[in-house]
């Protein structure tokens, strides 16, 4: 057996952790000093901040991913046909491709100026926006975002901006970056290589090695999967963090506080546990032992852990992201958003680094695995956590409502897990934004 093989098949349901990240996100930061207490910015359109800062960037990205191909595991080096190159003479849209082709973003990302709002406002009164005009993928039937259309030049919060990017990189950002994925960019390749988990054939799936991290499966695991190990949430925080850290120092705030955001939603993604873990539910020896008995012709029990493990994921994700909501538009504040504020947490943890991600983040997030499990077994109505013939995520349109009215019972039984995870995903936000902050202010003496 020298492969899980399995495994490729149960992670590209599962490309989203949190579901919206926005609300969150205003929670954790709306009491935090540095965040609260930030003069207003103005909203400025992304072709401004690469024309006013092309020489920068290119100098800024280049330095990036050199230090990347010295320090990042399994890096991808970016092909040097990528390079972003400062030409004062090409066009607008011309300058915006290339910026994408150097982050190796998708081409379809949008960038657009918008807010999300907070639910725990009325109904805003400023036009709504549609929602294709900031993302490239289709939000399902039970989104909870709200988009309104931001304008240049107006002065918005810190808070606002930073909250609603917390959101942005499940709006297209990776789809499609591998060269096996049919939408690829082409000519040249983004040199990512071929898909190393997931169903390269499903798009929502291609997005999945850009926000998960198994970092700490172990070395039997590793060498069984040795694909397993190739992620690139690290790559994006950091290059999302420094382009924040260079906007803040030229003068650009608004995408200061917008770079940094997109840079927090894959530190974020990597405090839930089924993003840091292969199948939290699951041994290896049960991984080994069920992957055997479908090489040996007899799939069933192979194909009902990744039934099993992705409806998990989802009802766990469905029960937070209903919970909150709901919070947020009765302007409830309950154990989620106590923890999610709870800034007593943040000096447990070590110092920002671009290492944190991995021995920090990810390696919490892998330890509470097993127990995150545990507690969607033990707290969700069993038929649809412990039947490996329902599958949750088929019938998630129809079966939300249904799911949220079974747990209405049951709501204390899952209450005391999230509101932990929920606690580590506001601290290590925090964290990481003082430490992309200190940096900013470091590099302007």
């Amino acid at each position: 057996m020298r492969h899980l093989v399995f495994l490729l098949a149960l992670l590209p349901t599962l490309a989203q952790a949190w579901g919206n990240h926005s609300p969150m996100c205003y929670r954790a930061f709306e009491r935090m000093p540095e965040v609260a207490g930030a003069a207003p910015v103005k909203a400025e359109p992304l072709v401004d901040f690469l024309r006013d800062q092309e020489p920068a960037l290119a100098r800024e990205l280049d330095a990036q991913e050199a230090w990347a191909r010295e320090h990042l595991k399994g890096h991808a080096p970016r092909p040097d046909a990528l390079r972003f190159v400062p030409d004062a003479k090409r066009s607008a849209a011309d300058r915006r491709a290339a910026f994408l082709r150097a982050l190796r973003l998708s081409p379809q990302s949008r960038l657009a100026l918008y807010l999300q709002v907070d639910p725990r406002e009325a109904e805003p009164t400023r036009p709504a926006i549609d929602a294709a005009q900031v993302t490239a993928v289709t939000p399902g039937k039970g989104a909870t975002q709200r988009f309104v259309a931001l304008q240049p030049g107006e002065a918005v919060a810190p808070l606002a901006v930073l909250a609603t990017a917390c959101d942005e990189p499940d709006y297209g950002h990776d789809l499609n970056l591998f060269d096996d994925n049919p939408g690829s960019p082409a000519n040249p390749s983004y040199g990512f290589g071929n898909q190393p988990f997931g169903n390269p054939a499903v798009a929502i799936g291609s997005q999945a090695p850009f926000h998960m991290g198994f970092f700490h499966q172990g070395a039997i695991f590793n060498t069984l999967a040795p694909s397993f190990a190739r992620t690139f949430t690290e790559l994006r925080v950091q290059q999302y963090g420094g382009l924040a850290v260079l906007a803040w120092q030229t003068g650009h705030a608004y995408w200061g506080w917008r770079f940094a955001g997109l840079a927090l939603h894959h530190v974020e993604d990597l405090t839930q546990p089924y993003h840091a873990s292969a199948a939290p539910g699951a041994t290896l020896g049960h991984m080994m032992w069920v992957n055997l008995k479908a090489q040996l012709g007899w799939p069933a029990d192979r194909q009902g852990l990744v039934v099993l493990q992705g409806n998990r994921h989802f009802v766990l994700e469905q029960f937070q992201t209903r919970w909150i909501i709901d919070d947020a538009r009765q302007r409830r504040d309950g154990p989620l958003e106590l923890a999610l504020r709870d800034a007593a947490r943040d000096a447990r943890y070590p110092p920002w680094s671009l290492a944190y991600v991995r021995d920090v983040v990810a390696a919490e997030a892998f330890a509470a695995g097993p127990a995150t499990d545990a507690a969607v077994v033990v707290g969700a109505p069993a038929k649809f956590v412990t039947d490996p013939n329902f599958d949750f995520a088929a019938n998630e349109a129809q079966l939300g409502p249904e799911l949220a009215r079974s747990m209405q019972g049951q709501r204390d039984a899952l209450q005391a897990g999230i509101a932990e995870l929920l606690g580590h995903f506001g601290a290590h936000s925090r964290n990481a934004l003082r430490g992309l902050l200190k940096e900013a202010n470091l590099r302007a003496r």
